[in-house]
């Protein structure tokens, strides 16, 4: 049963209507909505005609986090009284609920990207929405490169949507019609009503040391974990704590390990058990909760019971050493668009209150949005898939912004280097083979090679261990850690093994049956 009340209360609603004019009209639009209007849920139910009176359609939404992916599909279900894979389905990296019946299928970036360079037409799809374009990660800037090329040369009929709450419209809309040569896409604007926010600045005290790379100084954590406490004693409901990491979570929790509320963890390595435990929220009498999380929580997704959000005003952005070749992360000074999507998390079911770790004197030096990926990242991964595209130089593609002219040619030469590539930047059937891996280049070519070496599964299991680093305690040497993960119990260890399972079908398919057979073999014989 669908829950009008429910879908009544989102504003989006009221632009819905002006939304599907616009799609008939010119196949794009960009809609632009505050957190917390509806956006990500109302809209694909309406795109495909599960609500209202519009057209039956089968809608992709692509968001830029598997929680979000997750949490979006569980909603829209919700709305419509059913179970997620009816109507409303999800694919993540080793996980899929769909159906028959599936019409709104949320999926990562990257799943999208995958599936784009299999079927550049999408066939079957009718409408791509791209959730959270402000966020201007690498993956969801090539998917919508990707996207407005496939309108202009292969499916003009597809329907594309570029969906923010803080972005650029006229930049995105500009954009979204640049191979076609029609002029700006339409704008479809909602406005929000949400319950307001009031904002408290608590600046830390004197002494803290700027952050560098992924350090970050105690002091401030101490001072974050003190505004919390803060927090708890002036304001009723749950608090919803920004970090910039989860070694900074894990501090803070320490921190607080004696306040009179459970303190929970909330990032993207956490199990998806924890993960929906703290999406469903308190159980009445419960309680109250303190949410400790990385950037996971900022968009796409509510926190149940949250009033106050504590701002600690650092993220974590990646950064590429392009002499060494190597991708690191920094941890830098959040955005005026990323503190305003956080605040935005404080408002959403009644009036909230805004910790902001920062003094107010230093609020208006912010960059306006966060760092383009494109700008910062390793390109190895973005130069393949563009090879594969057809265009190695990306000079064809729909971007807001290039790569840059250095990162290109570094990422060109690594792909080169392990064979991804030919000497005039075009791809080998190699490194078609690695692009479909869902790994980094250099980790595509490891699997592969080492599945004839010692078999898929063997390869699997390391390669997936290279892929995220392990817990501390399984300590450094690699073979250790290897046979510390396959006991291994916790979260980190089921991670690996769903990952090591699906590098493994990966890699199978990669390499085909015969190949496939012959490394099962090898993988057998070596134990």
């Amino acid at each position: 049963m669908i829950r009008n009340d429910a879908l009544d209360r989102l504003p989006v609603r009221h632009a819905v209507p002006e939304l599907l004019s616009a799609l008939d009209r010119r196949g794009t639009a960009v809609l632009s909505a505050p957190p917390g209007t509806g956006k990500t849920t109302l809209v694909p139910l309406a795109l495909a005609g599960l609500i209202g009176e519009g057209p039956r359609r089968r809608v992709l939404v692509a968001e830029p986090r598997r929680m979000a992916v997750r949490a979006a599909a569980r909603r829209m279900a919700w709305l419509l009284g059913e179970e997620v894979g009816g109507a409303v389905g999800f694919s993540v990296r080793g996980e899929r609920r769909t159906g028959p019946a599936t019409r709104v299928e949320v999926v990562t970036t990257g799943i999208l990207l995958q599936r784009l360079q299999r079927d550049p037409e999408l066939a079957g799809v009718d409408v791509v929405l791209l959730d959270e374009c402000h966020e201007r990660h690498l993956d969801a800037d090539t998917a919508m490169a990707f996207l407005v090329d496939v309108r202009a040369t292969l499916r003009p009929e597809l329907k594309l949507i570029a969906a923010s709450a803080t972005s650029d419209a006229a930049a995105w809309a500009d954009l979204l019609t640049v191979l076609d040569g029609t002029g700006p896409a339409p704008v479809v604007r909602s406005k929000g009503e949400g319950h307001g926010c009031r904002v408290y600045f608590a600046a830390p005290p004197s002494g803290i040391r700027p952050a560098h790379g992924t350090w970050v100084d105690p002091a401030l954590l101490r001072h974050v974990a003190a505004t919390v406490r803060l927090a708890l004693e002036r304001h009723e409901g749950d608090v919803l704590c920004f970090l910039p990491g989860t070694g900074e979570i894990a501090r803070t929790a320490g921190l607080l390990a004696d306040v009179d509320a459970e303190v929970l963890q909330l990032h993207g390595r956490a199990p998806a058990a924890v993960q929906d435990a703290v999406l469903r929220g308190t159980e009445p009498g419960g309680r109250r909760r303190v949410v400790l999380a990385t950037s996971v929580a900022e968009s796409s997704l509510t926190v149940p019971g949250v009033r106050v959000v504590v701002d600690s005003g650092l993220a974590r952005e990646p950064r590429t050493d392009h002499a060494r070749g190597l991708g690191s992360l920094a941890t830098v000074t959040v955005s005026e668009a990323t503190a305003t999507q956080r605040l935005g998390r404080a408002g959403r079911e009644a009036p909230g209150s805004v910790y902001r770790c920062w003094a107010e004197a230093n609020d208006g030096g912010r960059p306006r949005f966060p760092s383009p990926e494109i700008k910062v990242a390793d390109l190895a991964d973005f130069a393949l898939r563009v090879a594969c595209w057809g265009d190695p130089a990306a000079t064809g593609l729909a971007l807001l912004d290039p790569p840059p002219a250095g990162a290109m040619a570094a990422a060109r030469s690594v792909l080169e280097s392990i064979g991804a590539v030919d000497a005039g930047g075009r791809a080998t059937d190699r490194g078609v083979r690695m692009s479909r891996l869902g790994l980094h280049p250099r980790l595509g070519r490891a699997l592969l090679d080492g599945a004839a070496e010692v078999g898929v599964r063997r390869a699997a299991e390391v390669v997936a261990l290279l892929s995220e680093e392990p817990p501390r305690e399984y300590g450094d040497d690699l073979a250790a850690a290897w046979r510390a993960a396959r006991r291994g119990a916790d979260g980190y260890g089921a991670r690996w093994k769903a990952e090591a399972r699906r590098l493994e079908r990966s890699a199978a398919d990669a390499l085909g049956k015969g190949d496939a057979a012959a490394g099962g073999a090898a993988a057998d014989a070596l134990g």
